[in-house]
């Protein structure tokens, strides 16, 4: 990917980040507020492209952030360096342990066997949203291409009602829900592929 592509991106999911409850939590308020926003971002495209988890709609207007893992996979030392990174640069120390705690949470929602694929991160901008919008449509459709190749559960989560609804119209289960901390319900939802 070209720098200039990975920039433009990245600024995109730094205004997406900016609307979403979690991320808002999770950066520190105070100070300058945007290059915390745009460090979360740029963590959160580099990761994306490392591990060929970016999915981006033929506009330019959506992003999703879509990993094919594990619970194997979530290894706290191997990420230790970009943790500290994200506490000295988005969260702060005191926001940490919060954080920490909700993750734990969040993650034993998850399967403790086999593969999946965890949806990290969906946002389109404003001028493209919509339950039948070319975007949303496209970004599902890509979603559930992957799930049928893979043959693995999709696992999404939101704080936003209506983000849950559009994930069940799209066709994903909701399982869970859970009083988050910050007084929100969190949405926990699966999406299994039809068996070939």
């Amino acid at each position: 990917m070209e720098a200039e592509e990975r920039q433009e991106i990245i600024d995109k999911v730094t205004t997406l980040l900016k609307e979403i409850p979690s991320s808002m939590d999770v950066v520190k308020k105070g100070g300058d507020r945007h290059k915390r926003f745009k460090y979360l971002a740029t963590h959160m495209v580099d990761k994306a492209i490392e591990k060929d988890a970016l999915i981006v709609s033929d506009n330019r207007k959506g992003i999703a952030i879509l990993f094919k893992t594990s619970k194997k996979e979530d290894d706290f030392w191997k990420d230790l360096r970009a943790q500290i990174g994200l506490v000295l640069n988005v969260t702060g120390f005191k926001n940490a342990i919060q954080i920490i705690k909700n993750q734990n949470y969040i993650k034993k929602q998850r399967p403790a066997e086999g593969e999946y694929l965890y949806c990290w991160f969906w946002g389109i901008l404003v001028d493209s949203r919509g339950a039948d919008t070319q975007v949303g449509k496209e970004m599902k459709d890509e979603f559930y291409r992957r799930a049928k190749l893979y043959q693995l559960p999709l696992y999404a989560e939101t704080r936003m009602r209506k983000n849950a609804v559009v994930y069940q119209k799209f066709g994903f289960e909701l399982f869970h829900k859970w009083q988050h901390p910050s007084g929100d319900t969190m949405y926990f939802l699966k999406y299994t592929p039809p068996v070939e």
